[in-house]
């Protein structure tokens, strides 16, 4: 085996680990993980059914029942009717559920600045372009893609603003 690879494997377990928040600075409490990849999902693609959800993100759907159920007890997301006429109701993020969405995000990309503070902006932009890349091969792989942000929210490779993580490229497939 490749002694690369196995390295791989490794930091990819501790970066599963790491929770990116400062619980100490934190006043209220996080998102649990799965909220915070559903709502990100919502957000990003706009209302999905439970079967679209399970296709993208490659999960049974009891698990996203269970799911979308605290989401909707908590008020972060609301059934609503298929906006294309289909007959699944699906889910969208409410108002309360994007506030949510961009406390956590601003708390995580503020433990990220922190983090790599003493990178240069080229190793910032360096880091952003493997993990973008080693996202795509996994989704190329696997099959399911997970929709980017524009290219007004790329420009933070070059160490600009990344706040245009609510609007979406339009997906492509690298298969």
């Amino acid at each position: 085996m490749d002694k690369r690879i196995q390295l791989i494997e490794f930091e990819t377990l501790l970066l599963g680990h790491y929770r990116l928040s400062p619980q100490h600075r934190r006043t209220d409490d996080p998102l649990e993980r799965s909220s915070y990849l559903l709502l990100s999902r919502l957000r990003i693609q706009g209302p999905m059914s439970l079967r679209q959800l399970s296709d993208a993100l490659g999960l049974d759907v009891s698990t996203l029942h269970r799911q979308t159920a605290t989401l909707l007890s908590t008020g972060l997301v609301e059934r609503i009717p298929d906006p294309d006429g289909g007959i699944a109701r699906k889910f969208r993020v409410t108002a309360a559920g994007g506030q949510r969405l961009d406390r956590e995000r601003a708390v995580i990309i503020e433990v990220l600045a922190a983090v790599t503070q003493d990178w240069t902006a080229e190793e910032r932009a360096e880091f952003a372009h493997y993990l973008e890349r080693f996202n795509s091969d996994i989704e190329r792989l696997y099959g399911r893609t997970w929709p980017r942000p524009d290219s007004s929210a790329r420009r933070s490779r070059s160490g600009g603003n990344h706040g245009g993580i609510g609007r979406v490229a339009p997906a492509t497939s690298s298969t």
